[in-house]
């Protein structure tokens, strides 16, 4: 492997922790504002209506792990928030140790 192609793998690996950690920090600051909160999915919300179309094409029900049940556990603090915090520190990491390679 050459100098370069390393190059671009550790910078590669900074972005992705980078994003990880961007994404850790902004979930639960952009979660509540769309209206998936502590005490369930607010009325009239962006989450309202996601919600609303995403039962409809289920036939009814929210399917356990889809998009809208994961942002709606992380949103009321459960596992998948806990998902979100170990991905942060995982990228956190990768970022740290890409940016030590990067000198």
């Amino acid at each position: 492997m050459s100098d370069t192609d390393y190059m671009k793998i550790v910078r590669s690996a900074a972005v992705v922790g980078g994003v990880a950690v961007a994404g850790a920090v902004l979930l639960p600051l952009v979660l509540p504002a769309v209206g998936f909160t502590a005490g369930g999915v607010a009325a009239n919300s962006i989450a309202a209506g996601w919600m609303s179309a995403t039962a409809k094409a289920g036939g009814g029900y929210i399917l356990a792990g889809s998009p809208v049940a994961f942002c709606q556990s992380a949103g009321a603090g459960g596992a998948a928030l806990f998902t979100v915090k170990v991905v942060g520190a995982a990228g956190g990491a990768t970022a740290a140790g890409a940016a030590s390679m990067l000198g």
